[in-house]
């Protein structure tokens, strides 16, 4: 299989090259400008971005889409891990889901887009994250949120940890 070119920079990203014997983003020393909790949060999505460029990026086209064994596609664990964190962050803000978000859950199964686009959506899900957290003042860490249909209980920090 020849792998589809998956240049994170066509899709408007930039992105370090990940090696393992460069440190993780929470041993580098950056976002200090962050309490240490948020930073915590803010580190992880860069590790997270790092690892899918490292382990997504070389695969060819009809891998994304692959379903081995019957197991969800590479494509739809990036969907995925993109629109729970919109849900999650969503139920931080103190919001319900609205029909959109309801109509990506149902599609993250999809088999439609290119890799292309679905690492662009990944991206794009990323940076929406990483904006919203930094709007979230450390003081509101404590405040309650109910998540889901059940509105089962929990606080800012549970959901931004989980």
């Amino acid at each position: 299989m020849k792998p589809e070119s998956s240049n994170f920079a066509a899709v408007g990203a930039s992105f370090p090259s990940h090696s393992t014997s460069r440190a993780e983003p929470w041993l580098r020393g950056t976002l200090t400008e962050f309490p240490a909790e948020q930073r915590a949060i803010l580190h992880a999505l860069e590790l997270a971005r790092e690892d899918i460029v490292q382990w997504c990026e070389p695969l060819a086209a009809e891998e994304t889409h692959a379903r081995p064994y019957g197991l969800a596609s590479v494509a739809f664990q990036l969907r995925h891990i993109a629109s729970s964190l919109d849900r999650l962050l969503t139920y931080t803000e103190g919001n319900s889901l609205d029909a959109a978000q309801l109509k990506a859950l149902a599609a993250e199964m999809s088999p439609d887009g290119s890799k292309g686009e679905i690492l662009a959506e990944f991206e794009a899900g990323l940076r929406d994250a990483e904006r919203r957290v930094h709007a979230i003042p450390l003081s509101n860490w404590q405040e309650p949120r109910a998540v889901g249909r059940k509105k089962l209980t929990t606080t800012v920090a549970g959901l931004l940890i989980h």
